[in-house]
């Protein structure tokens, strides 16, 4: 015969600040008497009396808007994956969409290059940056690679 156990039920939070009846609360809360941290609470980049360089001033200053976010390195995109391409055809922005190699929302975000590992086995054009490495390899087998226009 198995050993059941009785079910129990999970204890539920105290709901903190609603009243006597709630088991903890009515005047302060648990959260002491006075000062700074028993009223509404602190700001996100409060850090207590720290007087030397505080996160905030860590930071780059950078100014405007969007000011933490930074645009980051392009996508790169190998060379052998140019080889999903038929022969003699454009390699763009788009065509790498269309493609799958790249998503689009992320090629619009950060650009895309294309680096030179691995071999192209096919005469492309080339219309998307590329590095010194991958030119040489498009190149090689007889392919272009263009500026592209902006």
């Amino acid at each position: 015969m198995e050993n059941k156990l009785p079910k129990v039920k999970a204890k539920s939070k105290k709901r903190v600040g609603r009243g006597y009846g709630s088991g903890k609360g009515g005047h302060t809360a648990g959260r002491g008497q006075k000062g700074q941290k028993s009223r509404r609470g602190l700001h996100i980049l409060f850090e207590g009396v720290k007087v030397k360089k505080s996160f905030i001033k860590r930071l780059p200053l950078k100014r405007g808007k969007n000011k933490f976010k930074s645009k980051g390195k392009p996508i790169v995109v190998k060379t052998r994956y140019l080889n999903l391409f038929p022969t003699g055809s454009k390699v763009t922005l788009e065509s790498l969409v269309k493609r799958g190699i790249v998503k689009e929302k992320d090629a619009k975000v950060y650009g895309v290059k294309v680096l030179g590992d691995g071999e192209v086995t096919k005469k492309l054009t080339v219309l998307v940056p590329t590095s010194k490495s991958a030119a040489k390899n498009i190149e090689k087998a007889k392919g272009k690679v263009e500026e592209p226009k902006i």
